[in-house]
C-alpha cells in the first residue's frame, strides 16, 4: 500500500500549545492595569498582601493619600491603612453575590473627579473576586484557630503565639507573663447541671476574661475549663494584679437554673518569661503555679518565682 504523508490541518496540537504559550506570554508582559492587577492578585490569597497590591495599582491610575480597609472576618477585625488622609473621601461597601467584604475607603485633599470615581470602581470590580477568595481564606484560618465555643482563640492559636512571643522577648529583652486560669469544681457543673448549663458558663467565663484585660492582652482556651492569658511587657508582680482581676470577673458571674443561683470561682498561676525559655518550659511553670493554687485551697493565685 502506498503510505499517504499526515497533513498537519490549522488548529492542530501543537499550534495550540504554540499559541498558548504566546499568550501566556503576552499576559505575563502586558502593561494594562487590569491584566497587571489580576496577574498580581492571583500570586497570593494573604489579604493584606492582596489590599497592598490594589494600593499600588490604583495609586498608579488614580492618585490618593490614603486608602482603608475594614472588614470583620471570623468575628475578627481585620483592618489595612495606607498613607495619611486628606478631607475628601469617596467610600465602597465591597459585596459579591450578596455577601459582604468589607469596606474600603480612599481619602485625599482634592476632590474626587467623576472620571477618576468610574475608575476606581472599574478596578475595584477587577479586584473583587481575588479578594473575596482571600477573605474566604482568611475566615478558614481563623476559624482553625479559634474555638468554637467560647469564638476566642484555641490552643494551636497559643502556641504559635507563645513561639512569636519567647523570640520577641529574648530578642527585645522585655517582660511577658502568662498566665493560666482554671475554673474550680467545673466537673461537678456538668454533673449536676449538665453540659448545656456548663457551656453557657464557659462562654460566659470567656467574656468576663476578655473585659478584665487590655487590648493588648490575649485570652485562649486552653483546655476543657482552662484559659491562658498572655501578657505583654507585665512582670509577673503586675500579672498577679491582672490574675486577681480575672478571678473576681469569675465570681461575679451567675447563672439562674431554675430558681437557684449558680455561681463559680477560679485559681490562676502566673508565670513570667525566663531568657531563653522554650515555650513549653514557660508554659510548665505557669501550671506548676496553677497547681499551687488548686492544692492550697483554690479560689487564689500563685506565682511561680522567676529566675534571677
Amino acid at each position: 500500500m502506498k503510505h499517504i504523508p499526515s497533513i498537519q490541518r490549522p488548529g492542530s496540537q501543537p499550534q495550540k500549545l504554540a499559541a498558548l504559550r504566546q499568550a501566556h506570554q503576552d499576559w505575563n508582559s502586558a502593561p494594562d492595569v487590569f491584566t497587571k492587577l489580576t496577574r498580581r492578585l492571583s500570586t497570593t490569597l494573604s489579604l493584606e498582601t492582596q489590599l497592598g497590591i490594589l494600593a499600588e495599582e490604583l495609586g498608579s491610575i488614580v492618585p490618593f493619600d490614603s486608602l482603608n480597609y475594614h472588614h470583620r472576618v471570623a468575628r475578627r477585625d481585620f483592618v489595612f491603612a495606607t498613607g495619611m488622609g486628606g478631607p475628601h473621601r469617596c467610600e465602597y461597601r465591597l459585596n459579591l453575590e450578596g455577601v459582604s467584604l468589607g469596606t474600603l475607603t480612599l481619602h485625599r485633599r482634592q476632590k474626587f473627579s467623576e472620571e477618576e470615581l468610574q475608575g476606581i470602581e472599574m478596578i475595584i470590580g477587577a479586584a473583587i473576586c481575588p479578594l473575596r477568595n482571600a477573605c474566604q481564606y482568611l475566615a478558614i484560618e481563623q476559624a482553625s484557630l479559634t474555638d468554637s465555643l467560647t469564638g476566642i482563640p484555641n490552643k494551636r492559636a497559643m502556641d504559635e503565639s507563645l513561639e512569636r512571643t519567647t523570640q520577641l522577648a529574648d530578642r527585645h529583652h522585655e517582660d511577658y507573663s502568662l498566665i493560666l486560669c482554671d475554673l474550680d469544681h467545673f466537673k461537678s457543673v456538668n454533673d449536676n447541671h449538665g453540659h448545656v448549663v456548663g457551656d453557657h458558663l464557659l462562654q460566659l467565663a470567656a467574656e468576663a476574661l476578655e473585659r478584665s484585660l487590655r487590648t493588648s492582652d490575649t485570652v485562649y482556651r486552653f483546655g476543657g475549663e482552662e484559659f491562658a492569658i498572655l501578657l505583654p511587657h507585665t512582670n509577673d508582680e503586675d500579672a498577679k494584679d491582672v490574675a486577681d482581676r480575672i478571678r473576681k470577673a469569675v465570681c461575679d458571674i451567675e447563672i439562674d437554673c431554675g430558681g437557684t443561683k449558680l455561681s463559680i470561682t477560679a485559681s490562676c498561676g502566673v508565670a513570667m518569661h525566663i531568657e531563653e525559655e522554650l515555650p513549653g518550659q514557660w508554659v510548665a511553670r505557669a501550671d506548676e503555679a496553677l497547681y499551687r493554687a488548686k492544692s492550697q485551697g483554690r479560689n487564689c493565685t500563685r506565682v511561680f518565682a522567676s529566675i534571677s
